[in-house]
């Protein structure tokens, strides 16, 4: 019978990490996308050409998008 693994403080802290939560993000818009574009098309596209497709189109934006919306939240939060 197998015991509850109890979280070990080494992945709390990686889970937890602004690294992790960029990566979680970053793979629900591919998500997203490989979802919008298998409806396009008919047919499920894959991950792999999802993920390829997506960082060739949209990354960069996605990028910018996001830490301009997290610089505006922390200049609100400091005008508090």
């Amino acid at each position: 019978m197998n015991k509850p693994r109890k979280d070990r403080p080494e992945e709390d802290f990686i889970k937890q990490s602004s690294l992790y939560q960029e990566f979680l993000a970053e793979r629900e818009e591919i998500l997203k996308y490989k979802w919008l574009e298998s409806e396009k098309v008919g047919y499920d596209i894959g991950f792999e050409r999802a993920l390829l497709d997506w960082i060739r189109k949209y990354r960069d934006t996605w990028r910018e998008n996001r830490r301009a919306s997290a610089q505006r939240a922390e200049r609100k939060e400091q005008n508090r």
